[in-house]
């Protein structure tokens, strides 16, 4: 949101720019790790800045992936701006079996689900579109280093891995990284100038909003998530006791919850980030910084920023 608002105020032409999501559930019925609203309030989103959104996702996401047991990986989907739905991948892959969550680790490999449900599925999207063949095309993520060591490491501005300017096709794609360096306050900063609402999931408490079920939850997120969706966690913790391997290593999600707190919420909010439809106004008339903007146990930082807005 930080890099489209960015783009907006350093005067790019909005007809050029295209928005993504990456559906880490896929669309075949699986629900094991996102929040039910993300997909419609990304297309809220883009409805509300009047610019297109496309989603891609790999076949069964999440949960197919997880699930390998000597077979290929699934193919990815994605959708073109003439509305079709089209794959790429899946057929040539040598079987694999992973049979357990992506674990906690800087190592993609071990982590599968940033490659696999995310990265990979956005290159392959753009690949096999012949509109990026001939052109140059600006690709846009918003990685910070605050966030780990590791993303403090990313270039700034790199070639992105679908490039492939010196081929016959000539697909020229750069990948820019504008936020990098930015702290939190930054980002909240240019979001109050533009007045949106953001993810419901901020306002429940959460200071990172990835998946419901993220690999990287804390106690008191997934105890929040097991009060609130507690049939998303409990298929969680089912898989991590058939797996015989849990998410953290060291502890399953049935400790950590029983550890954690949930945070203080609201039923309307509650409602909104468990609704498939996503239905408040994506502008708000008087902007009001989520309980969760400064990480979950709203820190000194949250109180001087609010010391400073009052």
């Amino acid at each position: 949101m930080a890099c489209f608002l960015h783009l907006l105020e350093l005067g790019a032409d909005k007809n050029k720019i295209e928005l993504w999501h990456n559906e880490v559930d896929g669309r075949e019925g699986s629900e094991l790790m996102d929040w039910p609203c993300t997909a419609d309030y990304c297309r809220k989103f883009a409805q509300a800045f009047g610019v297109p959104i496309y989603y891609s996702w790999k076949e069964g996401g999440s949960e197919r992936e997880m699930l390998r047991d000597n077979t290929s990986t699934a193919p990815i989907k994605f959708e073109t701006p003439e509305g079709r739905i089209e794959s790429a991948g899946g057929k040539r892959d040598s079987p694999g079996t992973r049979l357990k969550f992506p674990q906690v680790s800087p190592d993609l490999s071990a982590r599968f689900c940033s490659p696999y449900l995310k990265i990979d599925v956005a290159a392959s999207a753009i690949r096999n579109q012949k509109r990026f063949d001939g052109i140059k095309t600006l690709f846009v993520t918003g990685e910070r280093g605050e966030e780990s060591t590791a993303r403090a490491g990313y270039a700034i501005n790199e070639r992105d891995r679908a490039d492939n300017r010196e081929g016959r096709k000539k697909r020229h794609v750069q990948h820019w990284r504008p936020i990098r360096d930015w702290k939190r306050e930054k980002i909240w900063d240019i979001i109050e100038r533009h007045k949106v609402r953001v993810h419901p999931a901020y306002y429940l408490g959460f200071g990172r909003v990835s998946c419901a079920c993220c690999i990287f939850g804390s106690k008191n997120q997934f105890a929040t998530i097991h009060k609130i969706n507690p049939s998303q966690t409990e298929r969680v913790m089912n898989y991590e006791e058939k797996f015989g391997v849990t998410i953290k290593r060291d502890k399953s999600i049935r400790q950590l919850i029983s550890e954690g707190t949930p945070y203080n919420m609201d039923d309307e909010t509650i409602k909104s980030a468990l609704s498939k439809e996503y239905t408040l106004p994506i502008f708000m008339d008087k902007w009001i910084l989520p309980a969760g903007a400064y990480g979950e146990q709203c820190g000194s930082m949250y109180k001087q920023k609010q010391l400073h807005r009052n």
